[in-house]
């Protein structure tokens, strides 16, 4: 009955309620940490913040995910970070880049700067990033590669995609029809695209597992699931 009613009562004030069963992140947090993380791991691996916030608005995404840690506080994102990192070790690969930020007063929009400049110190036009961000980057720099604008969104969406997977196989999402929507509600994931598993669908299991070969021996993070490599294997869609 109480499940009933707060779900009666979202509806009445406009919203979009999705049942899920509990745990760290819920849905749209748990989806969005392999996304947001694999873009700092880019930074450290020799990517630029500029071409790595192109590749997720050019597949649709309302802001690249290094503009969106300035847009929910670098503090924050640490914490909720932490939070899930102590869940989900073994698929999450830290960065030292946003402690130390932290650690300089450099916390986003609320602060003036971050990764970016903001409030008075900034040009006209769009954001510039922050001398002290790229200094940070740098510091914290583990190679210099060069990458495609495609070979940045299949890091961004790969990680995120097999995440959502297991969200569903363990029951928190009831559908992946949920969990598409939930995305799209919560994060602006690209609606042309039609969610996340709507996507995978389009682009094709099988494809986009050749393409995990590629990036699997970056850790557990582009691991496939049972149920990812029962669907490639079998042709089936999400």
């Amino acid at each position: 009955e109480t499940l009933a009613a707060a779900v009666a009562y979202a509806k009445q004030i406009g919203k979009s309620p999705i049942v899920c069963g509990d745990g760290p992140g819920f849905i749209v947090n748990r989806i969005l940490l392999p996304y947001m993380n694999e873009a700092l791991l880019l930074l450290e691996e020799g990517a630029a913040i500029r071409d790595v916030d192109r590749a997720a608005k050019s597949f649709g995404m309302p802001m690249g995910p290094i503009e969106l840690y300035d847009t929910v506080g670098l503090d924050v994102a640490v914490h909720a970070g932490g939070v899930l990192e102590r869940a989900f070790g073994d698929r999450v690969e830290g960065s030292a880049i946003l402690p130390a930020m932290v650690e300089q007063g450099l916390l986003g929009q609320k602060s003036g700067k971050g990764f970016f400049v903001h409030g008075q110190g900034r040009k006209k036009g769009r954001p510039q990033p922050s001398p002290e961000a790229i200094a940070m980057i740098d510091k914290c720099r583990r190679a210099e590669r060069e990458f495609s604008g495609e070979q940045l969104t299949d890091r961004l969406l790969l990680p995120m995609l097999l995440e959502a997977a297991r969200v569903v196989e363990e029951g928190v999402a009831r559908s992946v029809e949920d969990v598409d929507l939930a995305l799209i509600y919560g994060i602006g994931f690209p609606p042309f695209r039609g969610g996340l598993f709507f996507w995978a669908d389009a682009v094709g299991v099988q494809t986009l597992r050749e393409k995990l070969r590629e990036y699997e021996p970056l850790g557990a993070r582009y691991r496939p699931t049972e149920w990812f490599e029962s669907k490639a294997k079998s042709g089936q869609s999400f």
